[in-house]
């Protein structure tokens, strides 16, 4: 069980910052294979079985507990790749894995009937009848809600199912379902949901006109700016276009979720976990991020509340901004 009230999930992209999230406090790290079998399938990041094996010793070592997500979808005639990773994950004494696809899911529990079996937002369930679908098919434990969800809307979704919570709270937001993404493919042809990978290096360009500098995605320009303005990795949904005669960021504004200051809100609406998203950051982001969740977790309940956590850390957010998402639905 977590330390605190909620259990803190933190993301882990390389066996170092793994370490760095078990130094910073985390109860769970979350990690993936390097393959398309996971959503974050870029150069340089995740895990071999091997280094799979050792992550799950270290964590233990140090109280924490290792998830591996198998989250993107299998492939017609492909699919043993997706069941390999299932078998790693349970050879290495991972505490869960995080899938979406029913294949391996079914996978999962025949073989590996004592790994916790979580679903991941892929899935895009938010409903009592979709979650308890999962549950009842293939025994999952702990579901992962989509980021549409509102607090009260997660507080009547909690009294009518009987498994575990997580939802997101800090970092990279996404404008599309959960699970549903098509702007990506669209352009590169590599899909975010089958490949693991949202704008795939090798359909990234940058180029210069006079005293700008451009980025674009798969031959299509995504943002300009002036020299001496940030100009940042181009991922489609982020990306600035012009309409109307004016510039902007149509689809979504470069923002971070960060839910620090509703943590009790989330305790009362009955979540189990707190997932940090991000594992294609760095080893100093997870430990500052972690951290500061970890302090804010273990300072639930007291008068000085999430106050010294919160210093600063919109430093780590996209955009140095933050938001609280859809769990405060403002416009309604």
């Amino acid at each position: 069980m977590s330390r605190g009230a909620l259990e803190l999930v933190c993301p882990a992209g390389t066996p170092s910052a793994l370490r760095a999230a078990v130094r910073a406090g985390a109860d769970t790290v979350y990690c993936g294979l390097r393959d398309e079998t996971n959503a974050r399938n870029f150069p340089g990041l995740n895990f071999s079985p091997d280094e799979l094996a050792d992550a799950v010793t270290h964590a233990h070592q140090g109280g924490a507990r290792v998830m591996v997500a198998i989250n993107t979808f299998a492939q017609a005639g492909r699919v043993a790749i997706w069941h390999n990773a299932v078998d790693a994950a349970a050879q290495a004494g991972a505490h869960a894995v995080i899938a979406a696809d029913m294949a391996v899911l079914e996978h999962a529990a025949n073989r590996h009937p004592g790994l916790r079996l979580h679903l991941s937002v892929q899935a895009a369930a938010g409903t009592p009848e979709a979650i308890r679908f999962y549950a009842e098919r293939f025994g999952v434990k702990r579901v992962v809600l989509p980021r549409i969800l509102s607090i009260p809307e997660i507080k009547a979704l909690t009294g009518e199912i009987d498994i575990e919570v997580e939802v997101f709270a800090f970092g990279g937001m996404c404008v599309m379902t959960e699970g549903r993404c098509d702007l990506s493919s669209y352009v590169t042809g590599r899909s975010p949901n089958l490949d693991g990978v949202c704008s795939p290096p090798e359909a990234v360009s940058y180029s210069r006109r006079g005293t700008s500098r451009s980025v674009a995605l798969g031959g299509l320009t995504i943002d300009r700016q002036e020299d001496g303005e940030p100009l940042g990795y181009p991922t489609l949904c982020k990306g600035r276009f012009m309409a109307g005669g004016k510039t902007a960021h149509l689809f979504e504004d470069p923002v971070s979720l960060n839910t620090i200051d509703v943590l009790p809100h989330l305790l009362d609406a009955g979540v189990t976990a707190l997932k940090i998203e991000g594992r294609q950051r760095g080893k100093a982001y997870v430990e500052a991020v972690t951290r500061r969740f970890r302090q804010a977790i273990d300072a639930l309940g007291r008068p000085d509340s999430a106050a010294a956590a919160t210093a600063n850390l919109d430093a780590m957010a996209e955009g140095q901004r933050s938001t609280v998402g859809a769990y405060k639905k403002t416009w309604r």
